[in-house]
């Protein structure tokens, strides 16, 4: 099976997917179209994968929004000779993205990949079995209330990242009614490991822990947004899991898969958990998102200010992702979300020690360090 995976090195989401396909079967090989300034670190990740594993990943120069990928001829059309599936993760995700930088790779990157991979389905004596589109839950825009797997519906954008993300999948789902294989997947707020706790960015949610771990511990932050909407977060273990099972059932060709938790707690109980794994005390009260991006003149909370207004403004949206085509497929295989309660403590001792590892030792307050810490503050 050859495997072209895109957004490696730097989608922490397209890393995952390279190490879940070279693990999960000792046969595939795997394609990474990489710019040249990022091939160093795709090179460093590649010496780290098991010694087996990394003859198995090859790097190609090039760029994903370029005509042809920035291949040569004879690296493109390999790859359209011998692929037999792609999983397309390379996005413009971080909320604050200038437009022009997403709507290059959102849909110029879609555009390109779309070529390909139709080139690689209609090549005589094809093996190319799908195109697998790693999409967005935020393809839904500012939608309230319910929203369907099925569904692709324009109900206003609060920011580029949405409005170029729902034009990328638009060009997958008319690339499938041409008849080209494909599944989209769709993850809600991606979270670390739930398990480890590892992430790429401390951003969204834990900019909260953070700013829950720099003000005094006595100090009640208010909940910014508002408190009875659910908190549409998802553990990338589960997303990995769940999506590559999808992707590899010959029924979710042609089909579209929620990738969320079916039971998101609502933002007041994620705070109340957070609070609770911090020692500190419960939110008190909650501030409108417009006065909660201004900057907060009460002492302690001036950092909530830097909390990005897009990542404020979905906890202002009431939406529920339903995920029956997932549920449906996922039937059987011990496959599920785990609830946010079971791993709250591991995202934030996550936080806790990345915080420990940027800052002096001596700078370190004793109440951020973890019980282990504690017992020994030189180690």
């Amino acid at each position: 099976m050859a495997v072209l995976v895109t957004g490696f090195p730097t989608s922490f989401l397209a890393t995952r997917v390279v190490k879940q396909v070279l693990a999960h079967d000792a046969t595939a090989e795997v394609r990474c179209v990489v710019p040249a300034r990022f091939l160093d670190r795709a090179g460093e990740l590649r010496a780290s994968l098991p010694a087996e594993a990394q003859p198995r990943l090859t790097l190609l120069e090039g760029d994903v929004t370029a005509l042809d990928m920035g291949l040569s001829g004879v690296e493109y059309m390999a790859l359209v000779r011998d692929l037999t599936r792609i999983h397309h993760c390379a996005a413009a995700t971080y909320l604050g993205v200038e437009r022009a930088a997403a709507e290059r790779l959102n849909v110029g990157g879609v555009r390109e990949l779309l070529e390909l991979a139709e080139s690689a389905h209609r090549r005589e004596g094809s093996r190319f079995e799908r195109l697998v589109h790693w999409s967005s839950a935020l393809v839904a825009g500012a939608r309230r209330g319910i929203v369907r797997e099925e569904e692709l519906e324009r109900a206003g954008f609060r920011n580029a990242v949405e409005e170029t993300r729902f034009r990328g999948e638009e060009l997958v789902r008319r690339a499938m009614k041409r008849g080209l294989p494909a599944t989209i997947l769709r993850p809600s707020i991606l979270v670390g490991d739930s398990k480890t706790g590892e992430i790429d960015r401390l951003e969204g949610p834990y900019l909260l822990i953070l700013l829950m771990l720099s003000t005094p511990v006595d100090l009640r932050v208010p909940l910014p947004g508002r408190s009875e909407v659910p908190l549409n977060l998802v553990p990338i273990d589960y997303v990995l899991d769940a999506g590559c099972a999808i992707a590899s059932d010959p029924r979710s060709i042609g089909r579209t898969f929620h990738l969320v938790d079916p039971r998101p707690a609502t933002a007041r109980a994620v705070f109340d958990r957070i609070a609770k794994a911090l020692g500190r005390p419960s939110p008190r009260g909650s501030l409108p998102t417009q006065l909660a991006t201004a900057v907060l003149r009460t002492p302690g909370l001036e950092k909530l200010a830097h909390v990005p207004r897009a990542f404020l403004e979905q906890l202002a949206v009431e939406v529920a992702y339903d995920d029956r085509n997932t549920r449906e497929l996922l039937a059987g295989t011990g496959i599920r979300c785990p609830a946010f309660e079971q791993y709250v403590d591991v995202m934030v001792d996550y936080v806790r020690a990345q915080q420990l590892k940027d800052r002096p030792a001596a700078e370190v307050p004793m109440e951020a360090m973890t019980h282990e810490d504690a017992s020994d503050p030189l180690g």
